[in-house]
């Protein structure tokens, strides 16, 4: 896939997927996080950090992760973030909002279904 094919992470969406990818793997550094967005979405989404580590800043700050300073894989200091109580609940009301827009979006994109 060429990069003018890849996408931008949508705005007010990345949070949840933050949420979601640390609720599947537990935790993660920033980078592993960022390539397991990518994976999952295929290659079709590009995370930039510029945005990333903010979201994680504000995550963070909100109760919804905590981090902690460890070792990757290759030998590196890294901060590794996990999901908190608050953060689980979180997810899912962020699940039930989503679920909810989307519906409603999908009404004006199939009027004819309605």
């Amino acid at each position: 896939m060429s990069v003018e094919e890849k996408t931008d992470v949508w705005q007010g969406t990345l949070a949840l997927m933050i949420l979601k990818t640390l609720q599947a793997l537990g935790p993660l550094h920033g980078y592993g996080i960022a390539r397991r967005i990518e994976q999952t979405s295929e290659q079709r989404l590009v995370v930039n950090y510029g945005t990333l580590y903010p979201a994680l800043l504000k995550l963070e700050q909100e109760g919804y992760v905590s981090s902690e300073w460890g070792v990757s894989d290759n030998h590196r200091k890294a901060k590794y973030y996990k999901l908190t109580r608050a953060g689980r609940k979180q997810v899912e009301k962020e699940e039930r909002e989503w679920e909810k827009t989307t519906s409603i979006l999908a009404r004006f994109l199939s009027p004819e279904e309605q």
